[in-house]
């Protein structure tokens, strides 16, 4: 194997291989890059594809999205809901609901995605809803507590996809001292690891996305 080969060129490659984005997508991710701090935060062609890829897989009926950004998640995920499904997400910045209320707008689930601004921590435990598929990509510090809360929320094999879990491959390390970030996603990684009660897989995509199925 030629180990010369760039992680970028190899990840332009899977691009090019896998599904196109649609073009709303590819609009709102031009925006993003044009308006938004830290743009690199939106999910992106690849990772994007993957999250349509297990919604369509699953065909959820409702979807709980914490950290939704610009919305371009949040569109994914909605792929593979049921006509009559749901989809709650909640971002604690409203200067990008605008942003992301257009293009829901624009999109063909204008009617099923419902934005929620606030502390996620104080909206999960008032949605009643039995959710079938979770994605999480917020404040890592809280990503216990997000799944501590939801957990009684997901039918039996929903599925919990969690974000950049490997954090620029820093869970591998020493942690630096006052990086509470990095301890806290290795307390959580460590979490679901020994969770009798889910199975895990972690792909090392992009940050990391680790993928748990409620048994």
């Amino acid at each position: 194997m030629n180990t010369s080969i760039s992680l970028k060129v190899l990840e332009d490659y899977a691009e090019e291989i896998s599904q196109q984005e649609p073009e709303i997508l590819k609009e709102l991710n031009r925006e993003t890059y044009q308006k938004v701090l830290k743009p690199r935060m939106i999910s992106g062609h690849l990772q994007g594809r993957l999250l349509s890829l297990i919604s369509k897989l699953l065909q959820p009926k409702n979807i709980l999205e914490i950290g939704t950004f610009t919305g371009y998640s949040a569109l994914c995920l909605a792929e593979g809901m049921q006509k009559e499904g749901e989809l709650h997400t909640i971002d604690k910045n409203e200067e990008l609901y605008n942003l992301q209320k257009k293009y829901f707008k624009k999109s063909a689930y204008a009617d099923q995605i419902i934005q929620h601004i606030g502390d996620a921590k104080e909206i999960i435990p008032t949605l009643d809803k039995e959710f079938d598929l979770v994605f999480i990509d917020a404040d890592k510090q809280n990503y216990s507590l997000y799944f501590d809360l939801v957990f009684p929320k997901m039918k039996k094999g929903g599925i919990f996809i969690s974000d950049n879990v490997l954090w620029y491959g820093k869970v591998t390390q020493p942690t630096k001292k006052g990086d509470k970030a990095t301890d806290q996603l290795k307390a959580f990684n460590q979490k679901l690891r020994d969770d009798k009660r889910i199975e895990n897989l972690l792909l090392p995509i992009r940050d990391g996305i680790l993928i748990s199925r409620k048994l």
